[in-house]
């Protein structure tokens, strides 16, 4: 995305009634105000920390804290497809650790890399509720179950 269309973005974000709702007694929503640049950019910006603060009236550190202490958060654009691999204790149990090393060797890319290409982004999640069909996948919002080594670099194929 162009530098100045993200900074339109944000602004039209940073004005908006829900990320300006505050109280007397409750502060500004930091997490929820990350989370909405987040799914209009695909990311957050650190440079655009000082100009999320001033916003919402805290400081930088407030801001910052936040968005490094919250692992949904993106401060870099992610791939086209982002490539979760359950950690949860079912997927443990059945060998994901196998599944991710060969996604980490297929792509070229380490946990929460980007190949060089774009195209995916490799990440790890706990739990996303598909223990009977573990381990699981998902790339983008489809969940793909029992998940083995050979499938896994076949399931790629179809995100390219």
């Amino acid at each position: 995305m162009h530098p100045i269309h993200s900074m339109v973005v944000l602004a039209h974000i940073l004005s908006r009634p829900d990320v300006q709702e505050r109280t007397e007694d409750r502060a500004p929503n930091i997490l929820k105000t990350l989370l909405a640049i987040q799914s209009e950019l695909g990311h957050v910006p650190p440079a655009s920390v000082p100009e999320i603060a001033g916003a919402l009236g805290v400081t930088d550190a407030e801001v910052a804290g936040v968005l490094s202490g919250y692992p949904d958060l993106r401060t870099e654009a992610p791939g086209r497809h982002v490539v979760r691999v359950c950690q949860g204790e079912s997927c443990v149990a059945n060998h994901c650790g196998r599944v991710l090393k060969e996604l980490e060797k297929k792509l070229g890319v380490g946990l929460g890399e980007t190949t060089r290409d774009g195209r995916f982004t490799l990440e790890k999640v706990y739990c996303v509720g598909n223990c009977a069909a573990s381990p699981t996948v998902m790339i983008g919002e489809d969940v793909h179950g029992r998940v083995t080594p050979a499938t896994a670099a076949t399931l790629l194929k179809d995100y390219r």
